[in-house]
């Protein structure tokens, strides 16, 4: 079983209590950071069009990708043509920035960065120096709006629209920044942000995420679908290589299926052994893990598919902020 440093951050135990000293040390050097941009010593460079960033403040899997998916998809509708930059983690390239098409190798661009891609159809861009992937986006592409997935503590990039996506099952944990929690600022960081979106059960003062009925598409050519309830009382070995492994698990048990779990790391790079099982069982795994696994999987294995779906006053207030920035 891979070792999961949230299970030590979801309460003040032994393991927080002998931490807690680097998240002292930790938080200061955040405060020290944003200082220096809030005070102006160091700059923001602005883009060239609007920046909407869609991020968080923990570490591990809230939802973010679905979120950014939605968020492309609903200002092509708004008459825009939005492109997306990320860090590319994961990915080996050795010069960035790096424009990712959807048939793209995870490996050089990272497995996020690819199902962007694939999924909005959409220009995506990745590199660590967020700004420099927007500016390389823009002189090869006809966007005129730019979504960064991830990125709300990059304060090199300026941004028009900050979205916060917070996991409604972990919350903040046990409330401590990193090593001791999962933060990467505090909680306060709450307060600066124009939306607070909770992939779950939503606090007071945050907009509910959904996540619709998912669909299961074959892994392999044709690529055919099928309604996941075919698999009810079905066992199936779900395999998860994301932030938060559990929330996949748990959403494959609300539609009836007996789940063999098979987490992984984040990000995590598979092999063809990692996924030869001695038990055959259906497989069924993340979209986000899928497009490093296509050509591993022999077996019968299928990709559950989630669509988001933000509350209507999220997408009300959203809507009247764009209209504000496309008069400017």
């Amino acid at each position: 079983m891979i070792t999961d440093p949230h299970r030590h951050w979801q309460r003040v135990g032994p393991v927080a209590i002998l931490l807690f000293p680097f998240s002292l040390l930790f938080r200061l050097l955040v405060f020290v950071r944003r200082g220096l941009y809030r005070l102006r010593l160091r700059r923001s460079r602005t883009a060239a069009c609007p920046v909407i960033v869609v991020g968080n403040i923990s570490v591990g899997g809230s939802g973010k990708t679905p979120l950014v998916i939605w968020l492309s998809r609903w200002l092509e509708g708004q008459g825009f043509s939005p492109g997306i930059v990320s860090r590319g983690y994961g990915g080996k390239a050795h010069t960035w920035p790096q424009q990712v098409r959807p048939d793209g190798d995870p490996a050089m661009a990272g497995d996020e960065a690819v199902l962007l891609a694939q999924r909005t159809q959409r220009p995506v861009c990745v590199g660590p120096d967020r700004p420099e992937a927007i500016d390389a986006l823009l002189r090869y592409t006809d966007c005129d709006i730019v979504i960064s997935d991830d990125g709300m503590q990059h304060y090199a990039m300026h941004r028009d629209i900050e979205i916060a996506v917070v996991d409604g099952q972990r919350r903040f944990g046990n409330g401590l920044m990193l090593p001791a929690g999962p933060l990467r600022e505090p909680l306060s960081r709450l307060r600066s942000v124009d939306f607070v979106v909770c992939n779950g059960e939503p606090a007071r003062g945050e907009h509910r995420m959904r996540l619709g009925t998912p669909q299961l598409v074959s892994l392999m050519p044709p690529f055919h679908t099928c309604e996941i309830e075919r698999f009810r009382g079905r066992r199936v070995r779900a395999v998860a290589g994301i932030g938060n492994p559990a929330r996949f698990f748990d959403m494959l048990r609300k539609h009836g299926m007996l789940v063999v779990e098979q987490p992984y790391p984040d990000h995590h790079v598979f092999s063809a052994e990692d996924l030869a099982f001695d038990e055959s069982l259906p497989i069924m795994m993340t979209e986000k893990d899928a497009v490093k696994c296509r050509h591993l999987i022999d077996d019968e294995a299928w990709v559950v598919s989630v669509e988001a779906q933000p509350d209507d006053a999220f997408v009300h207030r959203l809507g009247q902020m764009i209209e504000t920035l496309r008069s400017c």
